[in-house]
């Protein structure tokens, strides 16, 4: 073979592994700039069918959030309690979701500060214990059971450290002076009706509907409990790496928030029909008119997510022996929310621990 000839092969041989080089690291570049644009195909949002969510289930019923997204597109998956959700966020079954305070507390307490955060309000007020009309005071709880939709969610730690603040004690496995039993709503409803519960501390509507459908008597409205009526029930939240991956995929998930939020002030009556709706196809039936204008005029909806109720909830987890001391420095990021809220010449919201 001619040197000619081996000096046009290994030219030949440079020119292929250039080639090749050049092709890698154009995939490469492709497969950067997908991941960089802050667009993800799919989002899975969480959200419970209760009217405590009720941007969600508007949001969801009337496209509010599909629309935002655009080719984004948006799978829903629905939850009875905080701990659930919670759960399916850290294991990735999900990208965020709406959710109390306590169960987002947790989760940043046991991912020391890596899994979750909270970007925006959603829903304040809509819980409170329901009893049997005989019970008339705290001190008549004694040796009386009462269910939470969960161990450790919100509702369950506004109970344990209501009765702690009025002399009883109840712990997790169901003994003490007030037996707490944790169960999915549904079932509460049902062994309140039946009495095999006396009473419950739940989220609307079935505040609403223990009173109206069961003759129960609402022993504490929580917002009596808070200053100015105040505090966090419902906001949501975001898996960190997802956040980090997908910025903008996000933000316009928070716009579809926005949306929803807005025609629940703006068309009270639409957003009860809406939401309804989506009751009724989660669960197979709607909420009877009377429960669900109950259930709404206890409730009020706002992009705030009342910062300050949710260092007090964490307190009270402590105090009740649910949750270990915690710093919650960091657990918002509102930069986003406050972006979006600018740009529509609303006010910005706080992560203040104080309000």
């Amino acid at each position: 073979m001619s040197s000619r000839t081996l000096r046009a092969l290994a030219l030949a041989a440079t020119a292929l592994i250039t080639a090749t080089a050049l092709t890698a690291c154009g995939k490469d570049d492709d497969k950067s700039t997908a991941s960089g644009t802050g667009e993800a195909s799919t989002i899975r949002l969480g959200y419970f069918p209760n009217i405590t969510h009720a941007p969600a289930l508007v949001g969801v019923n009337k496209g509010f959030f599909q629309q935002a997204l655009g080719s984004t597109k948006l799978e829903p998956k629905t939850f009875n309690a905080g701990p659930a959700a919670l759960e399916a966020l850290i294991s990735g079954a999900i990208d965020a979701t709406y959710i109390g305070p306590n169960p987002a507390i947790n989760g940043w307490a046991k991912s020391h500060g890596q899994a979750l955060k909270i970007i925006a309000g959603s829903t304040s007020g809509g819980a409170g214990l329901v009893v049997k009309p005989s019970i008339a005071a705290a001190a008549d709880l004694k040796g009386k059971k009462i269910a939470t939709p969960q161990l450790g969610n919100t509702q369950d730690v506004a109970l344990r450290a209501w009765l702690k603040q009025n002399g009883l004690n109840a712990d997790a496995q169901g003994g003490g002076d007030v037996s707490i039993l944790p169960q999915d709503n549904a079932t509460s409803l049902q062994a309140f009706a039946q009495g095999a519960i006396d009473g419950a501390w739940v989220p609307e509507p079935n505040l609403s509907r223990m009173i109206i459908e069961s003759k129960g008597k609402l022993l504490v409205n929580e917002k009596d409990l808070w200053p100015n009526g105040q505090f966090v029930t419902t906001h949501l939240i975001v898996k960190q790496e997802f956040l980090k991956k997908y910025p903008e995929t996000v933000k316009k998930l928070l716009q579809g928030h926005l949306a929803a939020v807005k025609l629940i002030a703006a068309d009270s009556a639409g957003a009860q029909k809406a939401a309804n709706e989506q009751i009724a196809a989660l669960s197979g039936k709607p909420l009877k008119d009377e429960i669900l204008a109950s259930a709404f005029k206890n409730l009020s909806f706002t992009n705030d997510p009342i910062a300050s109720s949710l260092y007090t909830s964490a307190q009270h987890a402590q105090d009740v022996g649910l949750l270990k001391p915690v710093d919650l420095k960091g657990i918002y990021d509102l930069g986003p929310l406050n972006e979006l809220l600018k740009a529509e010449g609303q006010s910005a919201v706080s992560d203040a621990a104080a309000s």
